[in-house]
């Protein structure tokens, strides 16, 4: 039997290479206007309009606890939906879409930082590098009541 292969939409996020499986990646935004939602949990950059569509934007650097991006740097974002609804998550560049043998999958290393522990579905080592699998249900999945207290 063949082996498989798994393709993902690369992204970087704080220097770090990501891939998000292609079958999640609804659209590939330039920066966009994004409006701010007042008492919204700080990951929540705000909401943007989408062919019509009300979108939530994730800051992804805010959600895994990373430094802000530089002012003046592009902002990207992927929009994926989860539970029904469209989320747009805000990167810092995407990639290629990259395709991966299946039998090269690995877990998630412990020497593997803990901001991407949590919401990596494992990884694909590439040369030079690591390519964390952001698991996007684990990405959005974050405790609202406890993130607007903050």
């Amino acid at each position: 039997m063949e082996n498989e292969n798994r393709d993902f939409v690369t992204i970087r996020l704080a220097e770090q290479l990501c891939g998000i499986p292609v079958l999640e990646v609804h659209d590939v935004l330039s920066e966009q206007g994004i409006t701010a939602v007042p008492l919204a949990p700080q990951a929540v950059a705000g909401v943007l309009n989408l062919r019509g569509r009300i979108v939530t934007a994730i800051n992804l650097r805010k959600r895994l606890g990373l430094p802000e991006q530089e002012d003046g740097a592009v902002k990207m974002s992927i929009v994926v939906e989860y539970q029904g609804e469209p989320y747009s998550l805000l990167i810092d560049s995407v990639g290629d879409v990259m395709s991966f043998p299946e039998d090269s999958f690995e877990r998630n290393p412990v020497t593997l930082d803990s901001c991407w522990q949590d919401v990596s579905a494992g990884i694909f080592r590439l040369e030079g590098e690591l390519m964390v699998v952001l698991d996007v249900e684990k990405l959005l999945n974050f405790d609202i009541g406890q993130a607007t207290a903050a």
